[in-house]
């Protein structure tokens, strides 16, 4: 398992953030499309991690209502992939919306996606629906966690 350092990285940071997207998924996106997903949103978190100095992966996410926090994007750099640096993200995020007093996590996945379904169920991500995805032509599942203890 790497031994990532994950850092909170603001708005000044988006391109380096949309670069790292870039590189995972597809199809591209501008520094434009982020910033107008943002727009009104509250508390909205982005995270990189590194490893060795060396970008190794990336998470977005956003306030979905009060209660809930909604990880919008997570990403592994394919170098570094399946040496737990998903792992790291997604503990550090559900870390910070437990500190900010969100009671649930909530993310989505394509279904296409095994090992971030995978990941989610191993860190103790219920199923709670699916939705049809029209502009990827997929579905996406989604997953919530209680961040409090109880359900």
């Amino acid at each position: 398992m790497a031994d990532a350092v994950i850092d909170i990285v603001g708005q000044g940071d988006l391109p380096l953030v949309v670069e790292l997207y870039n590189q995972v998924f597809r199809p591209a996106k501008t520094i434009e499309s982020f910033a107008r997903r943002y727009l009104g949103r509250h508390n909205v978190l982005q995270m990189v991690a590194r490893v060795k100095d060396k970008p190794a992966g990336f998470f977005l996410g956003f306030e979905l209502k009060p209660d809930t926090f909604f990880g919008w994007f997570y990403g592994v750099m394919p170098e570094f992939r399946r040496m737990g640096i998903g792992s790291q993200l997604m503990e550090a995020a559900q870390g910070w919306a437990a500190q900010n007093e969100y009671e649930t996590f909530r993310l989505e996945c394509h279904n296409t996606h095994r090992p971030m379904m995978h990941l989610a169920i191993e860190l103790g991500y219920d199923v709670v629906g699916i939705r049809w995805d029209a502009d990827r032509g997929d579905n996406l599942v989604l997953f919530e966690k209680s961040l409090t203890g109880g359900r």
